[in-house]
């Protein structure tokens, strides 16, 4: 039984049977993985596709909504707003735009609401609603509006009013208003009908976050970053810039698929969730299925192949033995082997053979080694013989470049010089690519030396044969520290400001043209130039030392106004510009004037005095139309001499080109 354990024939048997245990099992799991994988992949563009279809559609009933306030308006001139009965007589006939609302009103110019029409009935009713903020942008606007999320001042409930005035083309005498309740999900209810039974969670904010609609009432007015399933989302959202997105957005979350997708018009965002781990079971259920009949499949063929090995590979026995006292010196070269015929004869015959030519090649390595150790360690730079990444010979130099000695080295993986993986996976092509157009390879890397400490080197690779990969590679390594540090101080100083650290217009550029490059990817991004007021009085008075302190000042509250992927730039003499990318308009400007803010906050004290600027701003928001870097520049340029003309100490926006999206029921200008 020992004998039996211990041959040959049975370690090839229990490899083989290994082997194909494992490439069924891997295939096995590489095919479900697969399948989940396609799965998780459908359901993210069903998901997205299911939440634009729901945002699209939710987007049609609040214009609607919008369109059915703005068509009865007309009806109802400045002699009803004080006539109740005749307005109650008129929300009585209309039926349909009752249907439409959970409340519809009709208030005066003064806020006090003249009549409500509910599910019970129309009554006369005295709420004042003069202190909303929807109510007074109807009259100062004169035009429609969809109010934020407030409790009811009639029921209680979290609701949302939509406006439109009164009066036409005269005076805004009044207001009609429909009120949509939030706590009966009216709008929303039959488009998600089928999420309890697919156990999808969905919601509605507006574009701050605040949940409008929520399966559980407690839930709705709050804030959405308090839901547990949507946190890691919710933050990723908010880091792009919240954008309200009516084409949908797939968005990070461990465990869930999540789609939020922007609704056109009231700017609010529908979120839905679905637990992966829900997609999944059905995948899950087959896998253990697979498993079984994997292992029954293994089984049967592990039997058949048992017994096929054993029966051919007996007659290996002596030979095996033999074999397996080819290089411990114990046998002359033409002892011990077995005496027999066909393909066992003939493997003995190369063996015997081999060894013999080997004992020979092995006395003839021995004596170039050490010729070549020699030489080795009389070079200035450090060698090394590589051969499967393994280090096999190291010169002296090597072995002090790395603070290790031969013994460490020897033997051992060449990755273990490299600072990361990744890195030791990355030369391996490029050194490959080198030796298929016959060229020896020339890079630098950053080492690390047994201590930890690391070093930039320039490596050279050699095959010892071009022809024979595994013949192996010769490497010099020169440490090239001192040229490396000296080449990127010249580089980062060809594209910075000498005195502020900042980024100089060389960089701006390059980065204009990468951003104009990308798009539409790169949208929204906006570019501000900055223009210092009241400088040059800062140089005449005080000095050039004194211009320069307050130009470093003025960078440092720049850098503290932006986020750290966004660019700060002195163009030269007291302009300065941010390029703020996936940043909208809208933030941009609220970016803008915050700068302008923080620059006219600073007071540098100076020889007893404390010395004060402002600053002028121009945006401009990059739009499929921009021609190029140029333009770009020249639009934010002009922004920024508009508000030096305006007065300065202002922000201006570059004009913008007006956008029409045309579909649906709605188009945005």
């Amino acid at each position: 039984m020992a004998y039996a354990l211990g041959s040959l024939k049975l370690r090839i048997t229990l490899c083989a049977l290994a082997a194909l245990v494992l490439g069924i099992g891997l295939t096995t799991l590489l095919l479900v993985h697969q399948a989940e994988q396609d799965t998780l992949a459908l359901q993210r563009d069903r998901a997205l596709a299911d939440t634009v279809r729901i945002a699209t559609l939710l987007s049609r009933r609040v214009v609607e909504r919008q369109k059915a306030l703005a068509a009865n308006a007309g009806q109802i001139d400045a002699a009803m707003i004080d006539d109740p009965a005749r307005l109650v007589a008129l929300l009585d006939a209309k039926p349909l735009l009752r249907g439409l609302f959970s409340a519809v009103f009709v208030a005066g110019a003064d806020g006090r609401i003249r009549v409500l029409a509910e599910a019970a009935g129309v009554r006369r009713s005295e709420v004042y609603l003069g202190d909303r903020d929807y109510f007074r942008l109807t009259l100062s606007e004169r035009r429609g509006q969809i109010g934020e999320a407030v409790a009811s001042r009639v029921s209680g409930d979290p609701v949302i009013v939509v406006t439109h005035p009164l009066g036409g083309s005269g005076p805004v005498h009044g207001v009609l208003g429909g009120v949509l309740n939030l706590a009966t999900q009216g709008l929303i209810a039959d488009l998600v009908e089928d999420d309890n039974a697919d156990r999808v969670l969905s919601i509605v904010t507006d574009a701050h976050g605040h949940v409008l609609v929520h399966p559980s009432r407690e839930r709705v007015l709050k804030d959405l970053d308090d839901e547990p399933r949507l946190q890691q989302a919710v933050a990723e959202w908010r880091r792009s810039g919240a954008p309200v997105e009516p084409a949908g957005l797939l968005l990070r979350q461990p465990g869930e698929l999540v789609g939020a997708a922007g609704v056109a018009g009231p700017d609010w965002m529908v979120w839905r969730i679905r637990a992966e781990s829900d997609l999944l079971a059905p995948l899950h259920a087959a896998r253990g299925k697979t498993v079984l009949w994997a292992g029954g499949l293994i089984a049967v063929l592990s039997l058949v192949m048992l017994t096929l090995l054993f029966r051919l590979l007996q007659p290996l026995a002596r030979l095996q033995e033999r074999a397996g006292h080819l290089f411990d010196g114990t046998h002359e070269v033409t002892e011990g082997w077995p005496e027999t015929r066909g393909e066992i004869g003939r493997l003995t015959r190369v063996l015997r053979h081999v060894t013999a030519e080997r004992a020979q090649l092995e006395a003839f390595n021995a004596e170039v080694l050490r010729k070549l150790s020699s030489v080795m360690d009389a070079a200035p730079l450090g060698i090394a013989f590589t051969r499967a990444q393994r280090f096999e010979l190291v010169s002296a130099e090597f072995c002090r470049l790395f603070a290790l000695s031969q013994q460490q080295l020897l033997g051992q993986a060449a990755r273990m010089i490299h600072v990361s993986d990744e890195d030791h996976a990355a030369l391996d092509p490029q050194v490959s690519a080198a030796f298929a157009r016959g060229e020896p390879y020339v890079g630098e890397w950053q080492m690390r030396r047994g201590d930890g400490s690391r070093f930039w080197a320039q490596l050279r690779a050699r095959p010892v044969d071009m022809h024979d990969a595994g013949a192996g590679t010769i490497w010099s390594v020169a440490d090239v520290t001192a040229q490396v540090a000296a080449r990127e101080a010249l580089e980062w100083s060809a594209g910075h400001d000498a005195l502020t650290g900042l980024a100089n217009r060389t960089l701006l550029l390059q980065q204009l043209e990468r951003v104009l490059q990308a798009r539409p990817r790169s949208l929204p991004a906006a570019l501000v130039m900055v223009d210092l007021d009241r400088f040059k009085p800062i140089n005449d008075r005080a000095g050039h030392a004194a211009g320069d302190a307050m130009l470093k000042a003025v960078a440092v509250v720049l850098g503290a106004r932006v986020r750290a992927s966004d660019l700060v730039v002195r163009l030269g003499g007291d302009e300065f510009a941010l390029l703020l990318e996936r940043c909208p308009h809208e933030t941009a400007l609220r970016i803008a004037e915050a700068a302008r803010g923080a620059i006219q906050d600073i007071a540098l004290p100076w020889q007893g005095e404390q010395l004060r600027v402002g600053a002028s701003l121009g945006v401009a928001s990059l739009t499929p139309e921009t021609a190029d870097a140029a333009a770009w520049m020249e639009a934010a340029d002009a922004a920024c001499y508009a508000a030096k003309n305006a007065g300065r100490g202002r922000v201006c926006a570059a004009p913008r080109a007006r956008l029409r999206v045309v579909g649906g029921d709605a188009a945005v200008s």
